[in-house]
């Protein structure tokens, strides 16, 4: 092993203490995704710390989304720059903290986005600050931390944000959670939502049911053709996740109404995905019933490139080489913004973060020896980049 990756990794082992100090006090900071108060909290924590190890940054404010920070050191380097991407909010209500903060048992760590994406974000923090302490000064390097990740953006320009940030980079690793089973992601889906509304006539159902126009039976035929639109063979898939309608048992229903789920692989499949939905939602089953469709933006797909499986080889030989195994490329299902940066046209792996489970629950947790671990993996891995 190379002096410089020795030197990084001996910061991250006299930093262990200080890293978990922050990955607390992260955790305990309030960062649901619709508290943007705490959100620009968190941000301007992160701030301090990277202005602490020389880098310049700029906080991008958002009027009704949680703030973003890009924090760079080495600018004026010549090589490329490497992007650590991430997102600082998490999708636990205000109050949550107050009854799980964080904690530690038995070298697992517990709290609110103590694993999805605290943990990621320490431990690219501390990957920076083990490249600085190394004398690493070949690329620049780049954090890219969004404040909405978690509902997809949609009150922000936080994607825009990121493909504008992210153009020109040699790579970038976002730092979602780790799996404990050494997956690397290379493809995620994107994702897409649809509410389809039916008005139909409601009318007293022992009275004159022939008067009435039933609008769960108009949106019950849907939910059918709809889920039937999966194709397996391309990866898309259609979901009928909610549904809601009528008032009373003894009442033909006037209205109700279909929350669409769509996964997706490749980003030109979403103009025939938006086809599809108009014409179920177009198509009409009871006569005197009316549809209207309307989409909420997702997540776009993160394509599986080329230039993502060659940094992915170069995770894998640095994981070989630090004793952690044999990591493999995983497709998931699950959106994240590493989407934007493969569609600048950057090579970018994810699911870099810290190694846990059960994500969104009460029993999120996080393993903490993988903090450590993966700070120390990404400062390698950048090393090694530029060996390749």
């Amino acid at each position: 092993m190379n002096s410089q990756k020795e030197q990084a990794f001996q910061f991250i082992d006299e930093h262990r203490d200080e890293m978990l100090t922050l990955w607390q006090e992260l955790v305990n900071m309030e960062s649901g995704s619709q508290y943007k108060q705490g959100i620009d909290a968190v941000t301007n924590r992160i701030q301090q710390v990277l202005a602490s190890q020389g880098a310049v940054t700029r906080i991008i404010e958002m009027e009704q989304a949680g703030n973003m920070i890009i924090g760079e050191i080495g600018a004026d380097r010549k090589e490329p720059k490497v992007l650590f991407l991430g997102h600082m909010d998490t999708v636990f209500p205000v109050g949550t903290v107050a009854n799980r903060p964080f904690m530690i048992r038995d070298g697992v760590a517990y709290g609110p986005g103590v694993l999805d994406m605290k943990g990621g974000i320490v431990a690219a923090l501390y990957a920076m600050k083990a490249l600085q302490a190394a004398r690493y000064n070949t690329r620049p390097l780049k954090m890219i931390l969004a404040g909405d990740e978690e509902v997809a953006h949609v009150k922000s320009n936080a994607a825009e944000t990121f493909m504008a940030e992210a153009r020109g980079a040699a790579a970038a690793f976002n730092f979602e959670t780790g799996f404990t089973d050494d997956a690397i992601v290379v493809g995620r889906k994107g994702t897409a939502l649809f509410e389809l509304e039916v008005k139909g006539v409601a009318v007293h159902a022992g009275n004159e049911p022939e008067n009435g126009r039933s609008a769960i039976l108009e949106v019950a035929n849907k939910v059918i053709d709809i889920q039937n639109l999966t194709n397996w063979e391309t990866g898309t898939t259609f979901n009928v996740g909610v549904i809601e309608g009528g008032t009373v048992p003894n009442a033909v229903p006037g209205q109700a109404k279909i929350v669409v789920d769509v996964r997706y692989l490749d980003p030109a499949l979403l103009p025939e995905i938006r086809r599809q939905m108009k014409e179920a939602a177009a198509k009409t089953y009871v006569q005197g019933t009316t549809t209207t469709i309307a989409e909420i933006p997702g997540i776009a797909p993160m394509k599986r490139t080329p230039g993502g499986d060659e940094l992915f080889s170069i995770v894998q030989k640095t994981y070989e080489e630090m004793g952690l195994g044999t990591p493999y490329a995983k497709l998931v299902g699950g959106g994240a913004d590493s989407a934007y940066s493969v569609m600048a046209g950057v090579p970018t792996v994810c699911a870099m973060g810290v190694k846990g489970g059960r994500n969104h629950s009460p029993e999120e947790f996080a393993i903490v020896e993988s903090l450590f671990e993966r700070a120390k993996l990404l400062a390698a891995c950048i090393i090694n980049l530029d060996a390749e």
